[in-house]
């Protein structure tokens, strides 16, 4: 009889147990489901127009949004060759082809939801597209990696300019698919022996030119665009708080060192992490490339469209928008090694930030502390430039004479521009 009882207690448990796992597995899907709810969505015009080369691919679509576009026809093939290699490194290709179709059928539903807008295509293709790009991408970051699997004709790597718009493409936010697909077809498919890299690491290898050299490990993101903007964070907590909102705005660069602040490189750290402490203002250096301008107006794209999402690089941005206004400005960081540039001119970098759009609300303007305390510095020194100038007007003769001759400097100076200002205005509305 107490065997009897002990074995039905036992199954109940056993039944117990199997419904909650059933119901903590339901639980996690919904969780998970939710938090990767409309994460892609189409740039908002005024965002895109004018520039619509930075947002939309030239090369290959990846994704639902540019799928099928006539000027993407020739990209396809290629794909097909890429799944055919990557299945084809082990004999049971088939098995492996079926394997990863019914994975991706029962993911279906949550990458769908992955999109802002109803994506218009069966299940049969919408499947055969998550599947094509997901061994598109994963076979793109082996060969990548190891040069030994490329063949010779491989269009991807035959010109240098192909590879630059290929990796621009696949930065593009409305180019995007669920990092959770690439990871699980990546656990399906055959990976190379002797290829001992995480998915993580393959990509940050392929995009190594646009992530700053930090020795930051950065965390799995819904996707590829945002694997990058995680190096792009701000790895430190030690921020300036503002007393009230804050200030959304700060002086040129070389404004801040007209008044005594220093301008230092911080080195080794994340590009956000900037500081201001005791009359310095240290910022990471920043490396201008082919891909600065198409990785951060995706990247602010990125933050104004995902819901949720922080504002840190459009931040970032909008501070070094208002740090460069000049070419002395863009001398003055490059001699401070805080911009790192390669071929890109000096007018050529004050263009490029001043044409980037940001619109930060001052509550979610990152610096707002460290503008804020840098205008009160700047404040206290003119308030020192003007003591010390009471103080010599007070002391002697030649102390008025002295202070008499800078009066007449500062009242010159604001007339000349004054008229400069006048003429240029007339003559350009004549």
């Amino acid at each position: 009889m107490e065997m009897e009882n002990s074995r039905k207690r036992e199954h109940f448990s056993i039944e117990i147990g199997n419904e909650e796992d059933v119901l903590l597995t339901s639980i996690k899907e919904k969780m998970e489901t939710i938090s990767l709810s409309h994460i892609i969505c189409r740039v908002p015009e005024q965002l895109h127009k004018g520039y619509e080369y930075q947002f939309f691919p030239s090369l290959v679509s990846i994704g639902p949004f540019h799928h099928g576009r006539a000027s993407l026809k020739l990209m396809p093939d290629q794909k097909w060759r890429y799944l055919n290699s990557l299945l084809s490194r082990k004999p049971d290709s088939e098995v492996t082809l079926a394997t990863c179709i019914k994975s991706l059928r029962h993911l279906e539903t949550k990458a769908r939801k992955f999109y802002c807008e109803p994506i218009e295509m069966g299940s049969d293709q919408f499947v055969e597209m998550l599947l094509l790009d997901g061994c598109f991408l994963i076979e793109l970051l082996l060969v990548y990696t190891i040069r030994d699997l490329r063949r010779r004709d491989d269009p991807c790597f035959e010109r240098n300019e192909d590879l630059i718009h290929l990796r621009r493409d696949l930065i593009m936010f409305e180019n995007q698919i669920p990092f959770f697909i690439l990871d699980h077809l990546f656990h399906l498919v055959p990976i190379p022996i002797g290829c001992h890299f995480s998915l993580v690491e393959l990509a940050s290898n392929f995009f190594k030119k646009m992530i700053p050299h930090c020795p930051k490990k950065a965390p799995i993101g819904p996707h590829l665009l945002d694997l990058i903007r995680q190096h792009y964070l701000p790895t430190s907590t030690q921020l300036l708080v503002p007393s009230s909102l804050g200030h959304a705005y700060i002086s040129r660069a070389c404004g801040l060192s007209d008044v005594g602040i220093s301008i230092e490189r911080r080195s080794c750290d994340s590009p956000s992490n900037i500081t201001f402490f005791d009359g310095k203002l240290n910022i990471p250096s920043l490396e201008i490339h082919c891909y600065t301008e198409a990785l951060f107006r995706n990247l602010i794209a990125m933050e104004q469209c995902q819901p949720g999402c922080s504002k840190h690089v459009s931040s970032y941005v909008s501070l070094m928008n208002g740090l460069i206004s000049s070419k002395r400005d863009v001398r003055l960081l490059q001699e401070k090694e805080i911009l790192l540039d390669g071929h890109e001119t000096e007018g050529g970098i004050v263009l490029l930030f001043k044409s980037l759009h940001v619109d930060v609300n001052v509550m979610d303007f990152y610096y707002r502390g460290v503008c804020e305390h840098v205008s009160r510095y700047q404040g206290r020194k003119r308030d020192v430039f003007w003591v010390r100038m009471r103080n010599l007007y007070h002391k002697s003769n030649l102390g008025v004479a002295s202070f008499s001759l800078v009066v007449l400097v500062v009242v010159f100076l604001f007339t000349g521009a004054f008229f400069s200002a006048v003429s240029f205005l007339l003559h350009h509305f004549q």
